[in-house]
């Protein structure tokens, strides 16, 4: 990899992106270095010249992608507490955070969850399990669940506002306004506090 990160920072970036975009659209397996190499706008050769090989960038997206999502909890630590929706807001700021680095992040992660190509799998699984679990275990845990009508809501709230988050995430392909997609959302989860939670 010393040889990739050695490039100029925008065209390692320009690769990362072409890499994250193929492998989020296809499978580790119909995935294919060419596609990647025509999307960097590099050559296949130079593809393997800086990973050696697909697997080798794959795994190497993969810690990647972990340590990007861990920067950016450290860094908007100071807004995360201990109210339910505004913990969600925090999940959203960070992934909102990602995708401005990288936009097809997010897709690649979803791809990265379900693969199950035996070549990667065992070694996603142990990269990944921890940070699954971590970050569940940063969206509930430690949350004030006295202010709800109902104690077993915020399980099923975090489920269906990560779903709407998705959503949301996807509206940027559709050429819609992220920003004012995002302040809807918000709105939402505003909504959903002022009605999950006793008066």
């Amino acid at each position: 990899m010393e040889k990739f990160e050695s490039l100029p920072a925008d065209k390692q970036k320009k690769i990362i992106d072409a890499a994250l975009t193929v492998f989020g659209k296809y499978s580790y397996k119909k995935a294919s270095a060419n596609d990647i190499a025509v999307a960097a706008e590099i050559s296949k050769g130079m593809v393997f010249h800086y990973f050696g090989c697909k697997k080798d960038l794959y795994l190497y997206l993969v810690k990647m992608c972990g340590d990007i999502l861990t920067a950016e909890q450290k860094k908007h630590s100071d807004k995360m507490s201990a109210d339910f929706f505004d913990r969600i807001k925090f999940a959203t700021l960070i992934k909102i955070s990602a995708v401005n680095q990288h936009p097809a992040i997010l897709e690649f992660l979803k791809n990265v969850y379900f693969e199950t190509d035996p070549e990667v799998e065992e070694e996603i699984r142990m990269m990944t399990s921890s940070g699954v679990k971590n970050s569940w275990e940063m969206l509930l845990s430690g949350i004030d669940t006295s202010k709800f009508k109902n104690p077993s809501a915020p399980i099923l709230l975090a489920k269906l506002l990560r779903w709407a988050g998705d959503g949301v995430m996807e509206d940027r392909y559709e050429g819609k306004d992220i920003d004012a997609r995002m302040e809807e959302y918000i709105a939402c989860i505003d909504i959903m506090k002022e009605n999950f939670y006793y008066e």
